[in-house]
């Protein structure tokens, strides 16, 4: 007597689909909680942004410079090699020397990277309006309030 291949993946992984189960009974739960237990009320202030007691001004749809997105990903990045380097170092011991060499390689890509980014402007605040070169040629200075 052979069980059909449906019956037994269901038996090998029955874990696997009890924990689907109840994901998406929780998930039911917590939509339909919060549907008959919200407020329902209707008022003319009900729906108007309010953000610690002030009352909004102006409008909420500004225009933000790439700049803030650009340093959120660097942030990502940076983070990410951190997260790479802590669990390098809990493992030292037995990657040895190798994986030292690994990890001074990954390293200095990611610093290469950072100097690149630093040399293209990537990270500088000021917009190129601002940005004041500032020349000084010490011997054509001359003091125009001669004494």
């Amino acid at each position: 007597m052979s069980m059909s291949t449906t019956t037994e993946v269901i038996t090998h992984h029955w874990a696997f689909a009890v924990f689907v189960v109840i994901a998406f009974g929780l998930c039911a739960f917590m939509l339909a909680g919060g549907w008959l237990l919200g407020g329902k009320a209707r008022a003319r202030y009900k729906n108007t942004p309010f953000e610690s007691g002030i009352d909004p001004v102006g409008t909420t749809h500004i225009r933000l410079s790439a700049k803030f997105y650009l340093v959120a990903m660097f942030f990502v990045i940076f983070d990410v090699e951190a997260l790479y380097l802590y669990a390098w170092s809990v493992s030292i011991r037995e990657s040895g020397w190798v994986g030292f060499i690994e990890a001074a390689i990954f390293i200095l890509v990611l610093l290469a990277g950072l100097v690149y980014l630093v040399r293209i402007g990537a990270l500088d605040w000021a917009p190129a309006r601002r940005r004041v070169v500032v020349k000084t040629d010490i011997a054509t200075h001359t003091n125009p309030h001669k004494q």
